[in-house]
């Protein structure tokens, strides 16, 4: 993508008019999407594709998800500016930076070490204050991070998690893939807590939540 202040522009708006024939509608999550300079969050000979809505492939063979796919989870979350939100799966930081945006407190878990580090140093640099990265398995241990008012899983998981909702806040969500009821590919899924009650959205491409934190990388 082009330095260019006014190319910059146009690519951004073409980005949210993808997003909203795509179905998003939440006004609050388009304009932390627009916010957020993507171009910083994936890698240097992918800049001229990060304002389109395509995943994009990043550091220790993981994916970034589309701008789209990113705000139907997004919207499923239904943020509010008070609540406290863990993420699993920081990935390069560009999902962390765009919640930021939506809430007042972000707990994010990256379990690659480079990919954490990377995280932390982008969000820095664009003056993120409410938000933390650990190099940690978001799955292992939730409850010593406190409750939550929202979790955003970037992952499958074979079953709503005891341990995750366990930390929601009543009437939490806990947004992340769960396998289709088909048997085949996965869905993406609200599960209300306490209830673990599960609204099924659409289809998902998010692959299995891998499971400890990396030994190398």
């Amino acid at each position: 993508m082009s330095d260019h202040p006014a190319s910059a522009v146009e690519a951004r708006g073409a980005l949210l008019l993808a997003l909203r024939q795509a179905g998003a509608r939440d006004v609050d999550v388009l304009r932390a999407i627009e916010t957020v300079q993507r171009e910083i969050f994936v890698p240097f000979a992918l800049r001229d594709l990060a304002q389109r809505n395509c995943a994009l492939p990043i550091a220790c063979g993981q994916t970034m998800e589309a701008p789209g796919d990113l705000a139907r989870m997004l919207e499923a979350l239904q943020l509010d500016p008070a609540h406290r939100v863990m993420e699993i799966g920081a990935g390069s930081g560009y999902s962390t930076a765009v919640l930021s945006r939506l809430a007042r407190d972000v707990v994010s878990f990256e379990r690659f070490h480079s990919l954490s580090v990377e995280a932390r140093t982008r969000l820095e640099q664009l003056g993120v204050a409410n938000a933390v990265v650990h190099c940690a398995d978001g799955l292992a241990e939730p409850e010593r991070f406190g409750r939550f008012d929202r979790i955003l899983v970037h992952a499958k998981l074979p079953a709503p998690d005891a341990r995750l909702l366990g930390s929601l806040a009543p009437n939490g969500r806990l947004v992340c893939a769960l396998p289709a009821k088909t048997g085949q590919g996965a869905d993406l899924c609200i599960v209300v807590a306490p209830q673990g009650d599960i609204w099924r959205l659409n289809s998902s491409r998010l692959g299995a939540a891998l499971i400890g934190v990396a030994a190398v990388l």
